[in-house]
């Protein structure tokens, strides 16, 4: 019987193919070895550094108002994420994220609700949502930020579109919360009442009390003087007159350095302002009569619209925001200021906004049938909101002569413009100009801004222009296929 020989195993290893295929093996391991280690490294990286935001909006970015506010936090703050396990928010996660990130002071914890009410109903009363935050100091203050905060509905174009309006304000509130833990100081605005005045949106309010700023109505009739705690009082667009002794008491608190915000409408025929506007009138600003009318394109909002103004914003910190991010402000229906050239002695009043040279106020008001100017219409230019500056006395006072400036639907033409010069314009008062200012972010939709002269050349060349050169060019590529 042929005996067979015992398979020499060691010799299969040392062929050529073999070392090839370990050399191959080795470098497989060694690079998934290197792209574990690089994982782990980049895993424990902040996530602003790992996560691009690509979103027109920059929904998962941070402004540099909330990084200012990282870098002066020096306490140790909780936010506490009030949600049930598998019901987070992404968007609102990937803020979070960028929070904890931007400074190790801060740091998330997740509450279940259900888990945990008797937590949740030290914050929240009646129904709680899922995604909504608590955010602690150390120091014992806190804010409460309910979801319907984070994610804003409107339904006003809803009948319109078949689609609500959602915008995320996740930013706005956490920041807004972080820079009062840090402080824990509320400014006071007091609202005048008693002559028919605006009261705020819901929205403007809720952009008042994230600066930080409590608010409160004021009624003169029953007082015999402007309270102590007052930082600044706001007048938003009166119907009536005040009385004498309101009058006086309002110049009283300026000669004590008090702050006066001022907005008001072109007057109905009939009405008169003339005790009110006499206190701006003191530091040389007045009010012209009618209703200003653009005749300049550049300067008004869509066609055939000359009194849907968007002035010329003038330098100073209470504009510049704006211009460095290219705001704009739309003031339908405005009235004409004029500064006086010769101004009490330590008085200082900047223009904030400004028309064209071409604009003229129509003495006729809100009974014109034209947008021609006639006789007796007054020349501009004009400016439609000032900034006045006492030094003997420190009294400030700003006048913006549209009540437009806080309406929810002209700020939203304008992306927040009017809203962001409505808050700059009393932080500049009350001395608080590191105050936080963030937009929403829209999650719809969002409004181009353009002037009328703007609207029309754009029309021009995308209805007219950019077909023809298609057009154009098509008719000579042909005509050189033909040629061949």
């Amino acid at each position: 019987m042929k005996k067979f020989k015992k398979p020499d195993i060691t010799s299969g290893l040392k062929t050529r193919t073999f070392r090839v295929g370990g050399y191959s093996v080795a470098a497989s391991v060694i690079v998934i070895a290197i792209a574990i280690v690089i994982n782990i490294l980049v895993s424990a990286l902040p996530s602003s550094i790992t996560q691009i935001d690509v979103t027109s909006s920059q929904m998962f970015s941070i402004s540099e108002e909330t990084e200012k506010v990282l870098d002066q936090l020096d306490t140790d703050v909780q936010i506490y994420w009030i949600v049930q396990s598998g019901q987070e928010s992404d968007t609102l996660g990937l803020l979070l994220n960028r929070y904890t990130s931007g400074n190790s002071h801060i740091t998330v914890t997740k509450k279940d609700p259900d888990v945990s009410p008797a937590f949740v109903q030290q914050y929240f009363s009646g129904s709680i949502y899922n995604n909504s935050l608590v955010v602690v100091g150390d120091n014992g203050h806190y804010r409460a930020i309910g979801y319907d905060d984070i994610y804003v509905y409107d339904y006003s174009n809803y009948y319109s579109t078949g689609t609500a309006d959602v915008t995320f304000n996740g930013e706005a509130e956490i920041t807004s919360a972080l820079s009062y833990i840090s402080s824990g100081t509320l400014m006071k605005l007091y609202t005048l009442t008693g002559h028919g005045e605006g009261t705020l949106s819901s929205a403007f309010q809720s952009a008042v009390e994230k600066q930080n700023i409590e608010t409160e109505t004021l009624s003169l009739l029953t007082t015999d003087q402007v309270p102590e705690d007052a930082d600044c009082i706001l007048i938003y667009n009166p119907n009536t007159d005040i009385s004498e002794d309101e009058a006086g008491m309002l110049k009283d608190y300026l000669a004590n350095g008090g702050k006066i915000m001022l907005i008001t409408d072109p007057l109905q025929d009939g009405e008169d302002l003339t005790r009110l506007e006499a206190i701006p009138g003191d530091y040389g600003v007045t009010a012209e009569n009618g209703i200003v009318i653009e005749s300049d394109t550049n300067y008004y909002y869509g066609k055939g619209y000359p009194y849907y103004l968007l002035p010329e914003l003038e330098t100073h910190s209470i504009t510049t925001p704006l211009i460095s991010s290219g705001y704009y402000v739309l003031l339908p229906l405005a009235q004409g200021l004029q500064i006086s050239e010769s101004l009490p002695d330590g008085v200082t009043v900047s223009s904030l906004l400004s028309t064209s040279d071409s604009a003229f106020s129509k003495i006729a008001g809100y009974s014109s049938t034209t947008y021609e100017k006639e006789d007796g219409d007054i020349d501009g230019p004009f400016s439609l909101g000032v900034a006045i500056s006492d030094s003997n006395t420190g009294a400030q006072l700003v006048w913006i002569s549209s009540g437009a400036l806080v309406d929810d639907t002209a700020n939203s033409y304008v992306s927040g413009g009017n809203q962001d010069l409505f808050l700059n314009s009393i932080s500049w008062m009350t001395g608080n100009e590191d105050s936080v200012t963030i937009h929403a972010k829209n999650v719809t939709n969002e409004y181009l801004t353009l002037s009328s002269a703007a609207s029309s050349i754009y029309s021009v060349l995308i209805v007219g222009i950019i077909p023809l050169v298609y057009l154009s060019v098509g008719i000579v590529i042909r005509a050189r296929r033909k040629r061949r």
